[in-house]
């Protein structure tokens, strides 16, 4: 096993890992810097990246649209050529060619805009995401608990998908669409403007209609996009707790919170359809029919002959090309309306407080641990009021008391998971937060009572604990930590996938793994955080020797819910609501604190107590 000073020695030097050009998309670190940043302006900073791409993409669209008139043009050109008596086959033969070679043009140059502007969006989706992961793992833990799965993973799939839409057809092809029109109307208002402003009489009828049909568009799709995501997070729930569900004879339809998410959504749906459809059905039936007004307009003015017969004859063909992209260019504003919530919810994401730390890593003199003042409250009720503490390099910090007394807490302060709102955490004599979360996460290794695995390879894992090992270490700290045997029993040994969160293995399987993914990460600090709670008595005296190797030699933490584990700690500390009642060795406790005194006959007085206490005890003066 390596060690670690190489990285995480006093004045260490090491640069942060690079998130590529995810950082180009990244929020300030000041929480409410970008708490108001319109949608559209969000949506542009995310593609400034790639703004040349989109240039390119826009310039090729415009070229194909024009192109696409082409046809048209020739179409007018010899139908007032005909009109003239014109009898040169090779001028019509001549049009045709530029009508064929128009839409060749159009095809090519559109599928090349295309192709060109899906290119960078699928580069900026790639950025977004990874900076939504950048940025969860510089938020506090909070954010992430107390948001549902279902949320979470709607903003890095679905949101971010939908993007797709705006940044590669709507940047290029409405730009176009609505470029081109507008320079064919100019033409035909220098051809004749009273045939032009017939050319665009059914213009307003199809903005009423439109009007009427995107009233409180934004707000009604907000709402739809926010009964998916509660139908998103019930769905997960469901199927995370299909087991208790299953347990207490519940089904799909009798699952009331899943249940009522799934008609809540059907119901918005078919609202939302029931207020829009018709009204885009009267648009699209209106809005193209121009000739309503410019045949009977034109031939008026012909008949009093003020309107030459091939002016009118191109007004009128030309007056047919416009509305098809006018009407594909008004259609994307229905993605444009969508564009305020999707931005919206990726914008709370990245817009969340991060855990304010340099880049520049600090000089760490030693692996001692100290809590001085540290105050820390969650949703608004104090947690911590006021902990000091000190651990010295090499002894073992134990951390006992009630439910609900602070104790996890302190463990996830010192693994930089929470951040203090006041005081100080020091590592080293630092003040964790003045160094990098790198430089802090290579300090600390956090075995939870609950840790997660990853549905990979046991193998990997384990590595996860350091990515560059090589396979002889990773066996090397699974022998250590007690688990080879269990993993070459499996059925593909470490290469046996342990599941969606590790659900292949039994709970101390997955407890050891955990230990053995610290033992690989090598840290100088080592936090347990109620680690054996959940192991079975079976597992319990090989669970306590893996965590001895793991912490012999190291500064340990450990949260406690068994006394007998740690009556050979250095220093016990008993947490109290929130505060240190008492601090010292097991025996001075005994005497001088009531409340720990208590919790002591309460465990040596339950019925497991006798078993257990003389192999933990054990155990745990190893660990010291």
């Amino acid at each position: 096993m390596r060690t670690v000073k190489e990285k995480t020695g006093p004045c260490a030097t090491d640069a942060r890992d690079d998130l590529g050009e995810a950082a180009s998309v990244r929020p300030s670190r000041a929480p409410n810097e970008k708490a108001s940043t319109p949608p559209f302006k969000r949506l542009f900073m995310l593609a400034a990246p790639r703004k040349g791409t989109y240039a390119a993409s826009i310039a090729l669209a415009v070229a194909g649209v024009a192109c696409g008139f082409l046809p048209y043009a020739a179409v007018a050109a010899m139908a007032a050529a005909l009109v003239e008596g014109v009898r040169d086959f090779g001028f019509y033969l001549a049009w045709c060619g530029v009508a064929a070679a128009g839409q060749v043009a159009k095809a090519f140059l559109m599928g090349w805009s295309t192709t060109v502007s899906h290119a960078a969006t699928f580069a900026v989706l790639s950025e977004v995401r990874r900076a939504l992961a950048a940025k969860l793992s510089r938020m506090p833990l909070g954010y992430v608990l107390d948001t549902p799965s279902g949320k979470l993973k709607a903003a890095f799939v679905e949101r971010a998908e939908q993007l797709e839409v705006p940044l590669a057809h709507v940047v290029p092809e409405l730009t176009a669409n609505l470029l081109v029109p507008l320079a064919i109307v100019a033409v035909e208002f220098a051809l004749d403007w009273r045939m032009a402003l017939a050319s665009l009489a059914t213009i307003p009828v199809g903005f009423l209609c439109y009007a009427v049909e995107m009233r409180d568009y934004a707000q009604k799709y907000g709402a739809v996009v926010a009964a998916k995501g509660r139908m998103g997070a019930a769905i997960v729930e469901y199927i995370g707790g299909i087991e208790v569900i299953k347990a207490f004879n519940q089904s799909a339809a009798s699952y009331a919170k899943f249940a009522d998410a799934v008609r809540a959504n059907s119901g918005l749906m078919m609202e939302w359809s029931r207020t829009t459809l018709p009204w885009t059905a009267i648009m699209m039936s209106v809005w193209p029919a121009v000739l309503i007004a410019v045949l009977p307009l034109g031939c008026l003015l012909v008949m009093d002959g003020s309107l030459a017969v091939p002016t009118f004859i191109t007004v009128t063909v030309l007056s047919l090309g416009i509305m098809g992209p006018l009407f594909a260019a008004i259609m994307f504003t229905d993605e444009i309306a969508k564009i305020a919530t999707i931005v919206g919810e990726i914008g709370e994401v990245l817009d969340q407080p991060e855990m304010e730390r340099p880049s520049e890593r600090v000089c760490v003199r030693g692996h001692a641990v100290e809590l001085a003042g540290v105050e820390f409250s969650y949703g608004g009720a104090p947690v911590l009021k006021g902990v000091d503490l000190a651990v010295g390099e090499g002894q073992t910090l134990a951390l006992v008391g009630p439910s609900g007394s602070g104790k996890s807490t302190i463990a996830k302060l010192v693994a930089s998971q929470w951040e203090a709102d006041a005081g100080a955490v020091r590592i080293g004599g630092a003040d964790v937060r003045t160094m990098p979360l790198e430089q802090a996460n290579d300090l600390v290794a956090y075995v939870a009572q609950d840790n997660y695995l990853f549905d990979d390879t046991v193998m990997n894992n384990i590595r996860m604990g350091r990515p560059g090992a090589s396979d002889d270490e990773v066996v090397a700290c699974a022998e250590a930590s007690g688990c080879h045997g269990f993993i070459e029993g499996l059925e593909r040994g470490y290469l046996t996938a342990a599941g969606g969160s590790g659900g292949r293995l039994s709970g101390g399987e997955r407890q050891r793994v955990a230990v053995a993914r610290a033992m690989l990460k090598d840290a100088p600090i080592v936090v347990l955080d109620e680690a054996t709670a959940y192991v079975d008595p079976e597992s319990e005296v090989a669970m306590q020797d893996a965590i001895a190797r793991l912490s012999r030699g190291k500064t340990l933490i450990v949260v406690a819910h068994r006394l007998s584990t740690v009556t050979g700690a250095d220093k016990i500390a008993v947490i109290d609501d929130g505060r240190v009642a008492a601090c010292g060795r097991h025996g001075e406790l005994l005497e001088t604190c009531p409340l720990y005194a208590d919790m002591w006959r309460a465990h040596i007085g339950s019925a497991d107590a006798a078993d257990d206490e003389a192999p933990a005890s054990a155990a745990c003066e190893e660990v010291r």
